[in-house]
């Protein structure tokens, strides 16, 4: 059972009431997570959380961008073209800057996507860019990004929050006020925009990072327009907020939602029968309903069904077998693995945080003892034989799945799926990249460096008024695409 602390569930209560008037004021949003600042480390530094990430996507931009949809749209380039067989990635930027933004040329964007690829960066999508060759700036306003080899969704990446050019000025907002933990942004000047368009300029948003709980009591006190950033972690909270109807959304992404086996040359997790075992024994099926996740599907497989590249990602040859032969099989290795080496130690997760998070740990390590395995839950940054991963595919690429089971990420792995994933980062054709990739799928699926769950968990709140908001993809969600501009 999920507890919420009394003070917070009396909050929940009290703060019910009206929903903010549509007086053409600042869209109120929360993001999950800490108190948002007006700058942030560089996204080559860490990776971004949820407020800083929300934060950079309103003010800075990448050469491309998603719109609200999830759809590729033009970002500080006016426009790009795919040439050499794909090999090659041409933009073009504005001959001159949106009004009110800083000027930002080749050069900037060039030395900006080196930085990311830097053997020194930290930022989360280097390793998806290994294809880039170079990124020459042609002229001031034309930059080449020249590719060992094609990829068709390399764009996906340039959209990211990880790889937005420039300073806080390149829009689609500006800081115009800072503090107490929220940033008021105002919209840049539209160069495009009709001047006899009778609409108001677009909508000021008042934007805040903050704590579950409190994120959702200002929300269902009228206080908030939306709320994003929601993770399975605090997904209990919003169910017991008694949100309206139809405030709660989900965003339909693909990703890593599972636990991963850290690094072990010896011991219970090193050996693959084991870990094959565990992954047997988990019951999927009553993980949605637990955590309340409608349309949730349970996932066996690394790569996400679908996925180009990996249409048909390899399943265990366990995966369609009755959870009670599983279970059953998995007793049975276990038991072996007893017999020979006496007691099973006690497995430790390293889960974050949260009352989803609970729940989950709950149903899993309840699955794990039916089989003879005991678990105990750690912190994210403890010491843990396995590490629970939720994240977002930022494109859809094969790689991203494999990837995060590299030998580099401290992790179970192989130097043959190590080899496989660097020829096809190197292979002349999409064709030998596809079939590079799928030999490594089959021999990680086969060796179980990861206990594959299902899909991620993102969920947002959103009041009625914010007719422009889409569930995405990607779970972005751009701050200028929420509300219809009210007409003068």
């Amino acid at each position: 059972m999920v507890r919420i602390a009394l003070p917070a569930l009396v909050a929940l209560t009290l703060l019910a009431g009206c929903r903010r008037h549509d007086d053409g004021g600042p869209i109120e949003v929360s993001v999950i997570g800490s108190a948002t600042a007006a700058s942030r480390a560089g996204a080559d530094r860490a990776p971004l959380d949820a407020p800083s990430a929300a934060l950079i996507g309103a003010t800075r931009q990448g050469l491309v961008r998603f719109d609200a949809g999830g759809q590729i749209v033009p970002g500080i380039a006016a426009r790009w073209i795919v040439s050499d067989g794909g090999r090659s990635l041409i933009f073009r930027l504005p001959d001159l800057p949106d009004p009110g933004a800083r000027p930002i040329d080749a050069e900037a964007v060039a030395r900006r996507i080196h930085a990311a690829i830097a053997a020194n960066s930290s930022n989360p999508l280097k390793p998806l860019l290994g294809a880039i060759e170079e990124v020459d700036a042609v002229t001031p306003q034309v930059i080449d990004v020249e590719l060992k080899a094609p990829r068709p969704n390399l764009l996906e990446l340039f959209a990211q929050p990880d790889l937005t050019m420039g300073a806080a000025s390149h829009g689609p907002f500006a800081i115009v006020a800072s503090g107490e933990g929220a940033a008021l942004l105002r919209p840049l000047p539209d160069r495009d925009a009709d001047p006899d368009d009778p609409s108001r300029p677009p909508p000021m948003v008042r934007l805040r990072g903050q704590a579950a709980g409190r994120a959702i009591a200002r929300f269902v006190a009228g206080r908030s327009d939306l709320v994003l950033g929601g993770r399975f972690t605090d997904l209990p909270v919003a169910h017991l907020a008694g949100l309206p109807r139809g405030a709660l959304r989900f965003d339909p992404v693909e990703g890593l939602f599972g636990l991963a086996f850290v690094q072990a040359d010896a011991g219970f997790t090193a050996d693959a029968g084991n870990r094959r075992a565990l992954a047997m024994a988990v019951d999927r099926d009553r993980i949605g309903p637990l955590l309340g996740v409608p349309g949730w599907s349970p996932i066996t497989t690394i790569v996400a069904p679908g996925t180009p590249e990996i249409e048909q990602p390899a399943t265990p040859s366990w995966s369609a077998l009755p959870l009670a032969d599983r279970q059953a099989q998995a007793q049975g290795l276990i038991g072996k693995w007893r017999a020979a080496h006496g007691s099973v130690p006690v497995l430790r997760v390293a889960m974050p945080p949260g009352p989803g998070a609970t729940l989950l740990f709950a149903s899993i390590a309840r699955d794990w003892r039916a089989v003879g395995v005991q678990a105990v839950a750690v912190g994210p940054n403890d010491m843990a034989e396995l590490r629970l991963i939720d994240a977002v595919a930022p494109a859809d690429i094969a790689s991203f799945y494999l990837r995060s089971f590299a030998c580099d990420r401290r992790v179970i792995c192989t130097d043959v799926t190590d080899r496989l994933l660097v020829e096809a980062r190197d292979a002349d054709s999409l064709a030998e990249r596809g079939v590079l990739l799928m030999q490594a799928d089959a021999l990680m699926a086969d060796d179980t460096p990861f206990i594959a769950l299902g899909q991620p968990v993102r969920w947002s709140l959103v009041a009625p008024g914010l007719d422009l908001y889409r569930d995405s993809p990607r779970a972005i969600h751009p701050l200028n695409e929420l509300r219809t501009p009210l007409k003068r």
